[in-house]
């Protein structure tokens, strides 16, 4: 293989506001494009984790300028917003519809925002001034809600009082729902062009489900259903039933996408924004945040490493299947073996946001500007060094007939391709 070193262009990178971040790895997007173009199902999978959702933005925005095309997107949360805008948009304007809406929710719901450059001098400071510039945001998020997204119910609704399930909550969602209409194009996300899956909990029997819009017509219900977590927002009401965020059961979709009939040949993203690891907390601010960061991460890699061994399993049994007789090959149970095994390979490359020094537990309401516009960039950047990786496009060529990459394991970059190398 050509290694990727020679086919990569640096680029430097430019924040928002002005701010020169240094040179980056920057995959030729024909070379991507090429590579990626060997797999049925090129598949973006995104987590939920409210304003950490920025950094999924950048991570398309890389795909985007790599040439990479998902046809298969399937997100929970502030991930499944992030599905609408992607979906809802042609090609060449999904990164800038991207952009204006996450401009757009991460201005107060009504006072005027700070000036540019006032925020970006005091989010520059030192870790101290920092701290308590985001910790003011994060609180201003709660007391007035963002613009385009959530407002704070008035009369703020008592704990005891029975009323309708919508309203059930101390946010409106309303602003929400106008977003989505003004930016997204709901007949494009319905024709099918790219298949969207959105996960969430149906609250009166605690199943979790997937609208799909191979199945469903899909509307702006379905989405922020998938981000209606309580208290702060309310169940959304879809076609007689209650929905929850699908976070509360299972914030990652990556398994639906792995496991889904009729297999196919699939390279996935898995975008996550909550790690897994992290320091053990050493006062009660931070037992709070790594809390989320446990909750929410859940267990990716574990799912990982199970779908690894069930599809290596599935991939031993049809080499053994070659071998058998032509003779027995009408015997039922080598039938039923031949309908349980697979042939099909899989590659999963893991972006996992990485929590910054000065982020509280408060990270996935705290939606300053200037943080989203550092949360876009990580997520670029990662993605950028992930593509740099020579033969991560690759199909796997192991006895599981599957591999997973991640840019930041062990601190440089690592791939995974047999079995029994535990979980990391």
């Amino acid at each position: 293989m050509v290694q990727r070193k020679k086919q990569v262009q640096s680029s430097a990178v430019v924040d928002e506001t002005g701010v020169h971040t240094g040179a980056a790895p920057r995959p030729r997007p024909d070379y991507c494009g090429g590579e990626s173009a060997q797999w049925e199902t090129i598949a973006l999978t995104l987590q939920g984790g409210g304003a950490l959702g920025a950094y999924q933005a950048g991570v398309y925005e890389g795909l985007v300028e790599a040439g990479i095309a998902p046809n298969w997107i399937a997100g929970i949360s502030i991930g499944a917003l992030n599905t609408a805008i992607i979906a809802g948009n042609p090609p060449e304007h999904r990164v800038a519809r991207l952009r204006e809406f996450w401009e757009t929710i991460c201005q107060p719901a009504y006072s005027l925002p700070m000036p540019a450059f006032v925020e970006h001098a005091l989010f520059n400071s030192g870790d101290a001034i920092r701290k308590t510039f985001t910790a003011f945001q994060a609180a201003g998020a709660l007391v007035e809600g963002q613009k385009g997204f959530f407002v704070p119910r008035f009369p703020p609704p008592m704990p005891h009082a029975s009323g309708h399930p919508e309203r059930a909550s101390y946010y409106d969602t309303r602003p929400l729902k106008e977003t989505l209409a003004r930016l997204c194009d709901f007949d494009r996300i319905n024709s099918k062009e790219i298949r969207v899956s959105v996960g969430a909990v149906n609250v009166s029997t605690g199943n979790f489900v997937y609208f799909d819009n191979t199945t469903t017509k899909l509307r702006p219900e379905h989405f922020i259903a998938s981000g209606a977590l309580p208290p702060g927002f309310a169940a959304v009401e879809i076609d007689g039933e209650y929905y929850w965020d699908g976070g509360l059961m299972s914030n990652t979709p990556l398994y639906e996408v792995i496991q889904t009939t009729p297999r196919r040949d699939t390279l996935a993203f898995q975008v996550d924004l909550w790690s897994a690891r992290g320091p053990v907390p050493d006062n009660l601010t931070d037992v709070q945040g790594r809390m989320k960061d446990i909750q929410y991460s859940s267990r990716t890699r574990l799912v990982t490493d199970m779908l690894q061994r069930s599809q290596r399993f599935r991939h031993v049994l049809r080499e053994v299947l070659e071998r058998v007789a032509p003779e027995h090959q009408q015997d039922p149970w080598v039938e039923l073996a031949g309908e349980l095994s697979c042939s099909k390979k899989y590659n999963v490359i893991h972006l996992i946001y990485r929590q910054k020094e000065y982020e509280g537990h408060f990270k996935d309401y705290q939606f300053g500007t200037s943080t989203m516009h550092e949360h876009w960039r990580s997520g670029l950047q990662d993605i950028r060094a992930s593509l740099a990786q020579p033969g991560w496009l690759d199909k796997p060529d192991n006895d599981a007939g599957f591999v997973t990459h991640d840019i930041h394991r062990d601190g440089r970059g690592h791939s995974r391709k047999g079995e029994g190398e535990g979980i990391v």
